[in-house]
């Protein structure tokens, strides 16, 4: 049985990348996710404590969270909960762990860039170029050729092309 958990936090110790006797590319690293709440008596947002998880990457995420992550980044992830009690003879403790199935920032906090890896598996017909294009939303097909070389900028509807301007917006963080 598996216990899915998704958090919000900060990356607090700088991603480090391994790879097992077998071959497979793992990155770990530490999130602290913290709580606020409003108090009234005080009128105002108060901290209340920090849960720390160690949060392990497999695969193509670990190679992928290894190139674009970095401490103190705001993160959102998602994965398999695990608790495990430790005993090294002088210290006794307990170990929360993330194993991740996805991760990636919290755009509450600022802005971020995707580029899409290639993939190396090709399409039927052998072109791996159209196996990794992506088709413009409202288009039956993609014509991009490179989809990493090009970029597009969507807006929402009604909305002037150009860079937006954030909001005059105060959040409660």
């Amino acid at each position: 049985m598996n216990d899915s958990i998704t958090i919000t936090g900060n990356i607090a110790t700088e991603p480090q990348h391994k790879r097992t006797a077998a071959g497979v590319p793992i990155t770990t690293f530490r999130v602290a996710s913290g709580q606020r709440r409003y108090d009234r008596a005080s009128d105002a947002w108060v901290d209340s404590e920090t849960n720390f998880y160690s949060v392990s990457a497999f695969r193509g995420l670990a190679e992928h969270a290894f190139q674009s992550l970095r401490r103190g980044e705001r993160v959102i992830l998602n994965g398999r909960l695990r608790v495990r009690n430790w005993d090294n003879g002088t210290k006794s403790g307990t170990d929360v762990e993330i194993e991740a199935d996805a991760i990636g920032h919290d755009l509450m906090w600022g802005t971020t860039t995707f580029v899409k890896a290639a993939r190396a598996a090709s399409t039927p017909s052998g072109d791996a170029a159209a196996a990794d294009a992506w088709a413009a939303p409202g288009s039956s097909t993609g014509d991009a050729t490179d989809a990493t070389a090009t970029a597009q900028t969507w807006h929402a509807p009604g909305e002037e092309d150009g860079p937006r301007e954030p909001a005059d917006v105060e959040t409660p963080f």
